[in-house]
């Protein structure tokens, strides 16, 4: 199976992040645009699940994924 995560810089706004207990075990880098495909999300998650089924099966819980925006803050609003 071939799969590439390869996304140009100027689109990726987004990450997709794979937890595994409280450990962050991968993050991959998504296209806004592109999230509203149907099945987009799902073959990151399904290839995540695959590269590290054997770490996935040494815990008693399932993956968790959560979709990040990192981008910018306002600094201004955290200093009031």
């Amino acid at each position: 199976m071939k799969f590439s995560f390869f996304v140009k810089p100027s689109n990726v706004t987004m990450k997709l992040m794979m937890y595994l207990g409280n450990d962050l075990i991968e993050a991959v880098p998504l296209q806004k645009e592109a999230l509203r495909q149907p099945g987009y999300l799902g073959k990151f998650k399904r290839h995540l699940k695959i590269k590290y089924n054997e770490l996935i099966s040494q815990f008693p819980e399932p993956p968790e994924f959560l979709v990040i925006d990192p981008g910018p803050t306002d600094q201004n609003s955290s200093n009031k």
